[in-house]
């Protein structure tokens, strides 16, 4: 459930910080099972755009898209909290979210990804982008902030459990270089209507 002072936040300023959106047990389960993942060497060098080419200059994460799959319970759990999230988003703002989808992300130390916003010049489908954090013991000078630009710019220290929501068509966001590997969720509440209304 998403409390009032957070939707306020996300309305009056296109973004919401949390420490407590998601359960601290799955935060650690999740955390566990990236860096499983991460360690199979599961994890896919990430590209850019609809053509998924990759492009080290703007993003240099590696990247594995999150099933519901029940050999990783973690994952569904992830799921399912975040399907009760679009709910809460669709009864308090009526945004008309049809499904969520998510991966995980791991930046290198020094990687970054270049300043950008989460929706397609030709695709209105996704309307609240979202992150969590699986970073133990971060610490401010490990860096590897998100940096919102709304329109000022706003640094999200990636400490484990944080969760950032914001607006995908409007917020600007860029991650900014780490001294170890930055560990992260990100997702996208995502409507059915995908195509821009000209």
């Amino acid at each position: 459930m998403l409390e009032g002072a957070l939707l306020d936040q996300l309305v009056e300023r296109g973004f919401a910080v949390s420490d407590a959106l998601l359960d601290h047990a799955l935060v650690r389960d999740l955390s566990r099972d990236l860096c499983t993942a991460l360690d199979a060497g599961a994890l896919h060098e990430a590209a850019v755009g609809k053509s998924r080419t990759r492009q080290t200059a703007i993003r240099g994460d590696r990247t594995l898209w999150i099933e519901a799959d029940p050999a990783h319970p973690a994952r569904a759990a992830l799921l399912a909290a975040l399907d009760d999230l679009a709910q809460s988003l669709n009864r308090s703002l009526m945004l008309g979210i049809d499904h969520v989808e998510a991966h995980y992300a791991a930046y290198p130390a020094g990687a970054t990804y270049a300043r950008h916003r989460d929706r397609f010049r030709d695709d209105d489908a996704r309307v609240i982008s979202f992150t969590c954090y699986l970073n133990e013991t971060w610490r401010t000078e490990d860096g590897g902030c998100l940096r919102l630009y709304a329109p000022d710019p706003v640094d999200v220290l990636p400490v484990l459990g944080r969760c950032t929501l914001f607006r995908s068509d409007t917020i600007e966001h860029e991650v900014l270089p780490a001294t170890r590997t930055r560990l992260s969720i990100a997702g996208w509440f995502r409507r059915r209507d995908a195509v821009l209304r000209r």
